[in-house]
């Protein structure tokens, strides 16, 4: 018998990620206010954080929190099956059916959650499902845990996913397709409309995840179904609360029938202890500052059309095309990657580098907030600026 170290190995894979400048770090951060932060006791600009509406430190959420927190305690201690569900759970899926004008929605501990379970839920190893190559990690594992048959289609190619529905759907029993709306590494949209029709053809059920888009996209902000006014059409609609609804937790919403069915066969509802008191009514808060102030979706929306358009005229290399918060610089590999990332934290912007697996190419990933000035977004375009005449 080999009397390696069983857990030797570690180092080795340690030392590849290094090598191949793949290594990820944590950043501590001391101070939190909507777009301004401290990390490692120097002041920097949040262009890092997916809080699109800033709401995440709004005062109001903070209020509906610390309410929930003294009436029902910090935890929910159990599944809501199990030890049953506090008003507000309801209260909150509730208002995110209205928000997607659904029949009904289920609230998840996390938006990964959501993904792995319904996935899981919905098909098995009898059946078939198609996935963007771009899908976030949680719809591709899902897909995975599922033990259904995956094939992905190139990136927003919808004719490349016809002909594959066309080579092999007739030897599935069911079929899923699934994808985000907003891509979250790339800032571009899905094309649903089509994607829509191709399933219909097919006769293909269709899960889009909406956790960039929710906030951001839309008349009201129920994401990209909205902003192409498919709300009538029958999908499935996944999300988080975590990103421009500042608070925590994921959710699918659409039948009545299809929530009825996840609440008794989706593993990662059933057997997980449900969403915080306090994170469930500041999801619930955020809802309503969503619904009663479409200014604030406008003010980000005017933010990223004005950097996008500063961007445009900004000799810096390839800007990924983006149609949503979400605003990338392609660069040649990880090493530049991470040199502009450290350059830019210098200079006060705190933007990451994202590298593969991840993504296929390394990249700076540069989000939008609404309370961002135009101060801060002309700082940023003036530090990039300065940074291309180094790279």
């Amino acid at each position: 018998m080999s009397q390696t170290h069983p857990y030797r190995w570690l180092d080795n894979a340690l030392t590849t990620i290094h090598r191949a400048h793949w290594y990820r770090s944590t950043a501590d951060i001391d101070q939190l206010s909507g777009v301004r932060m401290v990390v490692a006791g120097q002041p920097l600009l949040n262009f890092a954080g997916n809080d699109y509406l800033s709401l995440a430190t709004d005062p109001r959420l903070i209020a509906a929190a610390t309410q929930a927190l003294q009436t029902y305690g910090t935890g929910s201690t159990g599944s809501r099956l199990v030890t049953g569900q506090r008003l507000l759970h309801q209260e909150l899926e509730e208002s995110i059916a209205h928000l997607h004008q659904t029949e009904a929605a289920l609230v998840f501990s996390s938006g990964y959650l959501a993904n792995l379970g319904t996935i899981t839920a919905l098909v098995s190893d009898r059946d078939l499902i198609f996935s963007d190559k771009y899908n976030h990690s949680s719809l591709k594992n899902g897909a995975i845990l599922s033990k259904a048959q995956v094939l992905e289609y190139q990136h927003c190619d919808v004719a490349d996913l016809r002909a594959q529905l066309q080579a092999h759907r007739g030897n599935f029993r069911r079929c899923l397709i699934v994808t985000d709306t907003v891509f979250s590494m790339d800032g571009d949209l899905a094309p649903l409309p089509e994607i829509v029709t191709v399933a219909a053809e097919f006769e293909a059920m269709l899960l889009v995840d909406e956790a960039h888009a929710v906030g951001v996209l839309g008349t009201t902000g129920a994401g990209g179904v909205e902003q192409y006014g498919l709300q009538q059409q029958e999908l499935i609609h996944a999300g988080t609360l975590s990103k421009a609804l500042g608070s925590l937790g994921g959710y699918v919403a659409g039948t009545a029938t299809l929530i009825d069915f996840l609440r008794n066969r989706c593993p990662s509802w059933i057997y997980t202890t449900a969403l915080s008191p306090a994170d469930t009514a500041a999801a619930i808060a955020a809802l309503q500052v969503l619904a009663n102030e479409p200014a604030r979706r406008d003010q980000l929306q005017q933010n990223v059309d004005y950097l996008q358009a500063a961007l445009v005229d900004l000799p810096i290399g390839h800007i990924l095309p983006s149609q949503s918060a979400v605003i990338c610089w392609e660069l040649p590999n990880a090493q530049m990657a991470l040199q502009v990332s450290a350059t830019l934290r210098s200079q006060g912007i705190f933007a990451p580098a994202i590298r593969p697996p991840t993504v296929p190419t390394s990249r700076i990933r540069m989000t939008v907030m609404a309370d961002h000035s135009r101060s801060d977004l002309d700082y940023l375009v003036s530090c990039l600026r300065s940074i291309k005449k180094t790279v």
